[in-house]
């Protein structure tokens, strides 16, 4: 809450610094999208991911999360009726396989099988809701803009948390005394989180979308679990299992055919 309470005003002013370059063909339905994206793409996401991120470690949280492109592409053969080729269906089936090899080699080390099953159906369900952000961000950048879609959105997602938090607060009665037990230095992690990790990621990630396309993008996006698994052993001190590493592997392979064209053009 607090990261995104200092976030939402730069959504706000670059909103309002935009309003002239709003296009006369975006429409009521367009900001409707818009604001679903945002609180189903981030605020549940994200909210889906830290649950999670509580029973299972960070290293298998990013080997789940990395199926998301093959989430698009099956949204995309649901909802817009796009085909599915045979090189899709075999990625696809090497990025499970992956998957499956990788939650095998922590399963077996766990004493409590129960809690890291239920955080990983955490970490799938903000993949799948990951997938259809950007699947809708796709359509609506084109209508929309970068800027305007971008701060929408996470207005929009803001507004979920910071109404989710104020429900969980006077539920448990702590509203007035979170800020208090916070150490001083850890905002300054808040502050980092806010805009190094959030508001410039937001449009740097949309500004790419317009111009790679959404496949495109999550080819360069790839590095972030695979970097993510490696940090987790280097600062959090996460062991991984020889699993772990050849089931990344086979996920990065199943990405990499299932975004593979024979023309990527910028």
């Amino acid at each position: 809450m607090l990261r995104m309470l200092i976030a939402f005003p730069f959504y706000l002013t670059i909103l309002l610094l935009n309003q002239s370059k709003i296009k006369a063909n975006i429409t009521r339905t367009h900001y409707l999208w818009a604001i679903a994206m945002g609180v189903l793409g981030y605020y549940l996401s994200s909210w889906f991911d830290f649950i999670g991120l509580q029973y299972v470690s960070a290293g298998i949280e990013r080997i789940i999360l990395f199926i998301y492109p093959t989430l698009a592409v099956l949204i995309n053969k649901w909802i817009f009726k796009e085909p599915i080729t045979k090189r899709q269906w075999n990625a696809i089936l090497i990025t499970y396989i992956g998957i499956g090899l990788a939650y095998w080699g922590e399963l077996h080390l766990l004493p409590n099988t129960n809690l890291f099953i239920f955080g990983s159906a955490m970490v799938l369900l903000c993949g799948i809701t990951y997938a259809f952000y950007l699947v809708g961000t796709g359509k609506l950048i084109a209508a929309m803009g970068t800027s305007i879609y971008t701060s929408v959105a996470m207005i929009a997602a803001s507004m979920g948390i910071f109404t989710h938090y104020l429900i969980n607060s006077f539920a448990k009665d702590h509203f007035q005394s979170i800020i208090y037990h916070i150490p001083n230095n850890t905002f300054w992690y808040i502050i980092a989180l806010a805009i190094i990790a959030t508001v410039i990621p937001s449009f740097l990630l949309s500004a790419g979308m317009k111009r790679l396309g959404s496949n495109n993008l999550s080819i360069v996006t790839s590095i972030g679990p695979v970097a993510t698994l490696f940090q987790a052993n280097l600062i959090l001190g996460e062991t991984f299992t020889w699993q772990q590493l050849a089931g990344t592997g086979l996920v990065i392979v199943g990405v990499l055919l299932i975004q593979k064209r024979n023309n990527i053009t910028t």
